[in-house]
């Protein structure tokens, strides 16, 4: 019964972001805003939108290793699951924002995290300002003096939808994800109390692939449409506000408080290590380009990582 809320729920946040996502834009070309501006802003916040709302659902029902684990593990996962599944369908090129721009960020922003959490096990509202505005910092620089390494996640066709469509979409996102979080959360309560185990490793496990399947199968569907559509930039971005946008705007409403000690002995340096890994893999042996060998690796560390989690 658990497993099945878990699946609904997943369900609901998937169909609930992209229903949210399509208000987002809709109401963006409504109003003539530059798709550069939508796809820096609208795009990453409404693709951040199942991690914002359960990790805000989590933190707010005293579930904060669940708020936790969601984000460190799906920063993980979009690194060392996703991204190789994609280059293991398909070598990508990378773009040299890579390493000038996007790389240096998550790191910065990881690391922030690490610092703020390491010492008292406390995500405090103040640190919750710090990171978001250390976001809105980013996304003006980005935009003012980087605007050849914005990703636009936009299609060309998109249509400019009807004020009633937009709003259907809009009561329909909000809707599904604030449903989608519920069962979720009580599916992965419920699922943690049975099998005996924290909430945290249903949370880094469970709840943070279910959160990434998003980016898995936008990836994958670029893949299969040999589309240049899906890049390293992308998933960065994601992890980028995770960290910055979803346990930011988490800590301000409410201080997230660690009760699980793995998070602190073991999740945040493993999301450490596969986010500074990633650098590396990039240059050699090839310069700018990640192949299947790279997936392998970054699969079988994921691996790795989910069953010493696990056990």
């Amino acid at each position: 019964m658990n497993f099945l809320l878990i699946v609904i729920g997943l369900t609901l946040l998937i169909l609930g972001g992209n229903w949210l996502l399509k208000s987002a834009v809709g109401l963006s070309l409504k109003l003539s805003i530059p798709k550069i501006v939508i796809g820096m802003t609208v795009v990453s916040f409404a693709t951040s939108a199942p991690e914002l709302i359960v990790s805000i659902r989590s933190a707010l029902d005293g579930y904060a290793d669940l708020a936790l684990g969601n984000v460190i593990g799906s920063n993980i996962a979009n690194l060392a699951f996703v991204l190789a599944i994609t280059i293991m369908l398909s070598p990508i090129l990378v773009e040299k924002s890579f390493y000038k721009t996007d790389w240096p960020v998550m790191m910065i922003a990881s690391i922030m995290l690490f610092g703020f959490i390491k010492f008292d096990g406390e995500l405090q509202q103040y640190e919750g300002v710090i990171l978001f505005s250390f976001l809105v910092i980013f996304l003006v620089y980005l935009l003012r003096f980087q605007r050849p390494a914005v990703v636009d996640e936009m299609p060309a066709d998109d249509e400019i939808l009807p004020l009633y469509k937009i709003l259907i979409y809009l009561v329909l996102g909000g809707v599904g994800l604030w449903g989608g979080s519920e069962l979720l959360i009580k599916g992965a309560v419920g699922l943690a109390e049975n099998f005996g185990v924290s909430e945290r490793v249903i949370g880094i496990t469970i709840v943070s692939i279910g959160t990434s399947i998003p980016e898995l199968a936008a990836s994958v569907i670029a893949v299969l449409k040999k589309e240049k559509a899906i890049s390293l930039g992308n998933l960065v971005g994601s992890n980028v506000f995770n960290i910055l946008a979803v346990l930011g705007i988490t800590s301000m409403i409410t201080p997230v408080t660690v009760t699980d000690q793995g998070l602190l002995t073991n999740d945040i340096y493993w999301m450490l290590a596969i986010s500074f890994v990633v650098f590396p893999l990039v240059f050699m042996p090839r310069g700018l380009r990640l192949g299947w060998r790279d997936g392998i690796l970054l699969l079988g560390t994921y691996i790795v990582f989910v069953v010493l989690t696990i056990s």
